[in-house]
């Protein structure tokens, strides 16, 4: 156990004025931040992939890193069982499906994961081969999601998605014959996008039987080229119209609304992203990814390094963490409702006390507002977004802050 691992133990570990009766669901998110290309409205961290004139992908090294980053963590969760893996990016299915093999391994070597652990791989359809989702499949992994955002060639060049839509349709056939569960992403308000053409985009989604669709607005971000350059996107009300017929397409095709972007049919749920709204605990390994620990009386933020080549260095010295910050006691009630407020089911004034060791009081300012304001309902000990506060969700949200 390295020293760093020690000393944020001990930090952990020691007194404090939460008091969680248990330890909520941990969940474990694997970043592998390479792509083939940067896409001008992506502000995650993820990087161009090494050219073949620089030695390629450096498969072997992160997966490496990534085990030894692993290695390093455990003792801060010693003893507890993984509810689901998310391998996300970046673009993960650049990765072999004998490396993502490996790291499941890797992972399995070191972790209790329960008996029906769901292990999501996210994939693009410019990296997509036939029988490679397959391979995936036996690799280890049980769920695919697939970066579409759209299927008009007009729209992913638009976007500078290194597919076309003959691609995209190619990719989601494939999956739909090697997994049971797998989700589709989708974006709307694209530039020069109409309304008829986002609801084409989502009846072809729908034709090739996704168990669960992920449904974003296109926002422009900070830091991104698209911030540089904006394109001209439909205005809010077109951007609202677009989002009314959305939700009415896939409430009649059977998928429920259970999350401001997430569209499931029953028994297809993300368990992975309902254990983040839900404020549960994940440990983030890779290159800048994010954990969320809770501890007896702490509960604390994890970063690791940014850049690949840092985290790799980083990672196998032991050290892959850049900082670490306790959640203060303060920003706990708007941290859990950031999150929480998400899903249109709400949550029990018991699961807060649960999931922050902090009385539900603490929110009763908050709350008092939001029902005035007929943002949020409260039935009992039971709060749920109203229709307007779902539409209005930043608004909501920012009351607790």
């Amino acid at each position: 156990m390295s020293q760093a691992t020690l000393d944020a133990l001990a930090r952990y570990q020691r007194p404090g004025t939460l008091n969680l009766a248990g330890l909520p669901p941990l969940s474990l998110y694997i970043h592998l931040p390479w792509c083939l290309r940067k896409c001008p409205y992506c502000d995650f961290n993820s990087h161009a992939s090494p050219s073949l004139q620089d030695g390629g992908l450096p498969e072997t090294r992160y997966l490496d890193a990534l085990c030894a980053d692993l290695e390093a963590a455990l003792p801060l969760i010693w003893g507890r069982s993984v509810q689901s893996i998310f391998i996300g990016g970046g673009t993960p299915s650049l990765f072999s499906p004998q490396g993502i093999e490996r790291l499941l391994q890797d992972v399995r070597a070191r972790l209790r994961l329960v008996a029906d652990c769901e292990i999501t791989l996210e994939a693009n359809p410019g990296t997509f081969e036939r029988e490679r989702f397959r391979a995936f499949r036996s690799a280890g992994v049980t769920r695919l999601s697939i970066g579409v955002q759209s299927f008009h060639d007009g729209q992913l060049k638009a976007l500078g998605r290194v597919h076309d839509r003959q691609q995209a349709l190619a990719a989601a056939e494939e999956a739909a014959q090697a997994f049971d569960t797998f989700n589709l992403d989708l974006m709307y308000a694209l530039p020069g996008q109409t309304l008829a053409e986002s609801a084409e985009d989502l009846r072809t989604a729908l034709a090739l039987g996704p168990t669960h669709l992920s449904l974003y607005h296109l926002t422009i971000e900070p830091n991104t080229a698209f911030a540089l350059h904006p394109p001209e996107v439909p205005g809010d009300d077109d951007a609202a119209a677009m989002l009314d017929q959305l939700i009415e397409i896939t409430a009649a095709a059977g998928l429920e609304r259970y999350e401001v972007s997430a569209y499931a049919r029953p028994g297809h749920r993300s368990r992975h992203n309902l254990n983040y709204w839900q404020f549960g605990d994940y440990l983030g390994i890779g290159a800048g990814a994010h954990s969320k620990l809770s501890f007896a009386h702490h509960i604390v933020r994890q970063v690791r390094w940014r850049e690949p080549a840092a985290y790799m260095t980083q990672a196998l010295q032991g050290q892959a963490v850049s900082n670490d910050e306790e959640i203060s006691r303060r920003a706990l009630p708007f941290e859990f409702m950031l999150n929480a407020l998400r899903l249109k089911a709400g949550f029990s004034l018991d699961d807060f006390l649960e999931r922050t060791g902090l009385p539900p009081s603490s929110l009763e300012a908050g709350l008092q507002e939001a029902v005035a304001r007929k943002l949020l309902v409260r039935e009992g000990r039971h709060i749920a977004p109203t229709a307007h506060g779902f539409d209005f969700l930043n608004d909501l949200q920012q009351i607790f802050l």
